[in-house]
């Protein structure tokens, strides 16, 4: 998809209409949050949305999508509020996308599209600039069909840039290709990298933990109150992007690394979710997973459940006992009013492994950190060791490295019981 600018929208205000193909497969509520969710989407790449609705599509027309007297209807509503874009809150090809923009003069984008935008217009990283440019050509190779006003052109000359009688849409998807190769290698060769860096930090004994949830879920918000960082957290969808790893002081640990990860949202196009595996592979290797939910949200757990397809899609084991432990982080608590019966309310029994929280606030914080530590140390081994009171340095690599949960001295010695992971105590016995 070319990315939209000023000169192709005839200097006027960017004002979009969303409308919303409803197939039957969401509920009253679902439709409503799907909406207020597209509106949010168009927000956070500058877009004013002047009218949200849904049109109930029961038998989907090839040619474009929506029945003739629902496209009749679009056309209205979009000269009544002056609006210049469409956004359509599903998937369109690319021959239903062009025949919209020819019925309705207007420039059409579906929500792969618009999640597209968003994306190259947050990416801040070489890596998160290359991840974006792949996905959007991959969607913009099947659309040559409408984003170009020269198909038919041939080239003649001498092959330089195509061989004789060469199209101009071959030539286009050729040089798309070409791109697409070259950024795959590149993304290759940054993944080696990744992948180096993150084997270091495993022979490292600081924890991993990562970071995942629904996009404005928070995680940014509570990833800066962890770790004093001052990564860009905003009420706006997408607002986080490129991964951020960050060191954060951990009770029974020297430090741990937490993960900030770019937020999930329903229908997340395959294209971003191939491009952005790379960058996404630090959940899979993670000592744990905090899963951040808004709460107070009325499709918290329809979320939830989006979320946790994607990780599956990665291959994270969510099962108890298998793969990292995940933690369930209910953000937004402080948005919660137990008097007001209107209000998203908490059910009454809430599961082991959730942490009631309020990432603005603060309220719960030692609580998941407590959390994060038990969970780390759920594996852990205890052992008695006794040393010497005066070699400092293997009781400051225990105190360091592990957590001693008792200390008494004998004479000469201390005899301590330490709980670390197996690993630390190969490391130790080999001091």
């Amino acid at each position: 998809m070319i990315p939209f600018e000023k000169n192709e929208l005839d200097g006027r205000n960017d004002q979009a209409v969303i409308v919303h193909p409803d197939l039957g497969a969401l509920n009253q509520n679902a439709l409503e949050y799907r909406l207020e969710e597209a509106v949010g989407l168009a927000l956070a790449i500058g877009l004013e949305a002047t009218s949200a609705r849904y049109f109930t599509v029961r038998a989907p027309k090839p040619g474009t999508l929506f029945g003739s007297g629902q496209v009749g209807q679009i056309k209205t509503i979009l000269v009544q509020e002056d609006a210049n874009i469409l956004i359509v809150d599903g998937t369109l090809s690319a021959i239903q996308q062009r025949n919209l923009e020819e019925e309705l003069k207007v420039k059409v984008i579906d929500r792969t599209g618009l999640i597209l935008e968003i994306f190259g217009a947050r990416a801040a990283t070489a890596e998160g600039r290359l991840q974006v440019e792949l996905a959007h050509l991959d969607y913009q190779a099947g659309r040559l069909v409408r984003s170009w006003t020269h198909l038919e052109r041939q080239r003649g000359g001498f092959g330089f840039l195509g061989g004789p009688g060469e199209t101009q849409i071959e030539s286009d998807r050729r040089m798309i290709r070409d791109r697409m190769a070259k950024l795959r290698k590149d993304l290759s060769h940054l993944r080696k990298t990744r992948t180096l860096h993150r084997s270091r930090r495993q022979k490292a004994p600081w924890p991993v933990i990562a970071l995942v949830g629904y996009t404005n879920a928070g995680k940014s918000t509570l990833f800066n109150r962890l770790t004093g960082a001052d990564v860009f957290a905003e009420d706006l969808l997408f607002a986080t992007l490129d991964p951020t790893m960050r060191q954060f002081p951990l009770p029974g640990y020297d430090k741990a690394i937490m993960s900030d990860t770019v937020g999930f949202v329903s229908d997340l196009p395959t294209q971003l979710v191939a491009a952005f595996r790379a960058t996404l592979e630090e959940v899979t290797a993670a000592d744990v997973i905090i899963h951040v939910r808004d709460i107070s949200h009325s499709s918290s757990d329809g979320q939830a459940s989006d979320v946790e397809q994607i990780l599956r899609e990665l291959g994270v084991e969510l099962q108890d006992g298998e793969g990292a432990p995940i933690i369930e982080a209910w953000n937004k608590i402080d948005l919660i009013d137990v008097d007001d019966p209107d209000v998203i309310q908490l059910p009454e029994h809430i599961p082991h492994n959730v942490c009631l929280i309020s990432a603005a606030t603060g309220q719960g914080i030692d609580g998941l950190i407590e959390m994060v530590t038990e969970n780390l140390s759920r594996n852990h081994n205890v052992e008695r060791v006794t040393l010497p009171v005066s070699d400092g340095k293997r009781l400051a690599w225990l105190h360091e490295h592990g957590r001693v949960l008792e200390s008494e001295q004998a004479n000469d010695d201390l005899v301590l019981a330490v709980q670390m992971s197996s690993r630390n105590w190969g490391r130790f016995h080999a001091l």
